[in-house]
């Protein structure tokens, strides 16, 4: 580390589709506005000039981010693969899941795994995985030593705040967001199927979707590409969140809706009792009977919904921005030797592309 200067640490994003979804880099903004300026270090932001697709694209990525100049580089998230540019001791990633590697044929899954996860992991002095889940699949799928890799979760996104309480709809209204195959759509509307409910979900119905509502007389609206005040608006409308997902990295539609003050009905697998914590009703992703019996139980019993709405409200302040931009903070100060802090002054937030 170059001395007379304060500390430079480069938080590396994606460059993202417009198509696709933007949460890591929400999370990230708001870790970066609220890190702790008493470290005194100069924390910049910036964009990959080349999106993630195909070899070339690739290969000047890797060129671009090979000249920048720091003392820590943080690679946020799915462009793994750049830590291969950057120095090995001052490297930082952060990996979110490890979804990509499952349901491959056989090349592309061991390429994914070599460029993506393997290759990356063994490069970089620190990994942080979102959820503890996350960090048991990096370690499964990588050669990656368990020492290097800890847990620091995904920040809550500020603009979801309390909404104010609602009495129960005479049909409630169960909001499910998104429609990737994990997401466990067919599932819910099946476990709904004779409940007295509304279906309210956000992304886009292909026709099989829609077919699916009819044959099993499921009463729904749908909506997608909602605006952040939109999704705010779709979750103080709902009477409760149902997310049984079969496997995510992280969850954050639990953490959204406890933040609103929504009962949640999630999954009791993967990443999402860690990060629902007591402040939701946990079933089984894969048995449609569990599914619905969690609903019910959470439609018919006031004081259990009342009770999972205040015990979420106490789970989401771990996940709140200073919460987190403090760990990495810390994990910041062991890459740079533990001489990371640069007393007196403050910390600058720079953002550029490329």
């Amino acid at each position: 580390m170059t001395t007379g200067r304060p500390p430079k640490v480069i938080l590396l994003y994606r460059k993202p589709w417009h198509s696709r979804n933007f949460s890591i880099e929400i999370s990230f903004d708001q870790m970066l506005a609220s890190f702790p300026a008493e470290r005194g270090w100069v924390v910049e932001k910036v964009v990959c000039p080349f999106y993630s697709k195909g070899i070339l694209s690739r290969l000047r990525a890797l060129r671009a981010v090979g000249r920048l100049q720091a003392d820590v580089y943080h690679i946020t998230g799915d462009v793994h693969f750049l830590a291969l540019a950057l120095p090995r001791r001052r490297t930082v990633l952060t990996v979110h899941d490890c979804g990509f590697l499952y349901d491959r044929p056989r090349l592309r899954g061991w390429l994914l795994r070599s460029f993506w996860l393997d290759w990356p992991v063994r490069r970089c002095r620190a990994i942080t995985a979102v959820s503890e889940a996350t960090r048991q699949d990096i370690l499964r799928n990588s050669s990656c030593e368990p020492s290097k890799v800890r847990v620091i979760p995904t920040v809550i996104a500020e603009h979801f705040r309390r909404a104010a309480p609602r009495p129960l709809s005479e049909r409630p209204c169960v909001l499910h967001v998104g429609l990737a195959p994990n997401k466990n759509f067919l599932r819910h509307v099946e476990a709904l199927a004779g409940v007295p409910c509304r279906l309210r979900v956000v992304g886009k119905l292909e026709p099989m979707h829609h077919e699916w509502l009819r044959r099993h007389q499921v009463e729904y609206t749908h909506g997608f590409n909602l605006s952040a005040a939109e999704m705010q608006e779709a979750y103080g409308e709902a009477d409760l969140l149902l997310f049984a997902s079969t496997f995510e990295g992280f969850g954050m539609p639990v953490l959204e809706a406890q933040t609103v003050g929504r009962p949640v009905v999630t999954s009791n697998a993967s990443s999402l009792p860690e990060v629902a914590g007591d402040g939701a009703c946990l079933v089984d992703p894969f048995d449609v009977a569990s599914i619905r019996a969690g609903v019910v139980q959470v439609i018919e019993d006031a004081a259990y919904r009342a009770a999972l709405v205040q015990r979420g409200f106490e789970n989401v302040k771990r996940f709140r921005p200073r919460t987190v931009a403090s760990q990495y903070a810390d994990l910041y100060a062991e890459v740079l030797g533990g001489n990371g802090a640069a007393a007196g002054g403050e910390s600058e937030r720079r953002e550029r592309v490329g």
